[in-house]
């Protein structure tokens, strides 16, 4: 049985994809990387390695992933409570820039364009095949375009996101300063969220059915 999407599913799905972007970039001021033991550890952070820190932090999480720096920078409100170093997409195979809600979120997920290559505690950011996942991390751009990051770092990261949770993909490095992103409001995100996963099932079963 085909399931139907709703106008307003999915012009409400449109608006949360648009507005924390937009709200990041209306955003007076920028978030410095912030002090305590996760800054102090940022300076020794080597490939393949993370710190993470969020004891007694409870607000809603939200990602920053700087291209520069090549290393994801985890908030919990305006306080960073972990970091990492990641390996974003070479050159042609480039890690979209923008602001990004999680998907769809798989533990043992595998490429759908790369041989079946696993990606462990896959975090979709885009339809067309972005993704966070633990893989080979060696501290320099080396992907098809996800963010790899180390898999101890990907279980925990894993464990702390819902759909919907904000990643932030920049050019701004972290000694410029910027600004995390906006949660969203995590019950309407999984609801669009669940219309967008069947738009996109209807979308290939239309494509099969030609």
């Amino acid at each position: 049985m085909r399931r139907f999407i709703s106008s307003g599913s999915v012009i409400m799905l449109m608006a949360l994809l648009a507005t924390p972007a937009l709200a990041a970039d209306a955003m007076p001021g920028t978030v410095a990387i912030g002090g305590g033991v996760i800054a102090t550890k940022l300076a020794t952070l080597r490939a393949n390695t993370f710190v993470w820190d969020d004891q007694g932090v409870t607000q809603p999480v939200s990602i920053v992933i700087s291209i520069p720096d090549q290393k994801a920078y985890v908030y919990r409100g305006e306080t960073m409570v972990a970091a990492s170093s990641v390996s974003t997409g070479k050159d042609g195979k480039d890690t979209p820039v923008g602001t990004f809600p999680i998907l769809q979120k798989e533990e043992m997920h595998h490429s759908n364009l790369y041989d079946s290559a696993p990606m462990p505690f896959m975090q979709r950011l885009t339809w067309d095949g972005v993704a966070i996942h633990a893989g080979r991390n060696p501290g320099f751009p080396a992907s098809h375009g996800c963010v790899r990051v180390p898999r101890a770092f990907a279980e925990k990261l894993f464990t702390v996101t819902t759909l919907g949770t904000p990643v932030m993909v920049t050019q701004a490095s972290a000694s410029e300063g910027f600004v995390p992103p906006r949660p969203y409001d995590a019950a309407k995100m999984a609801a669009a969220t669940a219309d967008a996963n069947a738009a996109q099932f209807d979308a290939v079963m239309n494509t099969m059915n030609r």
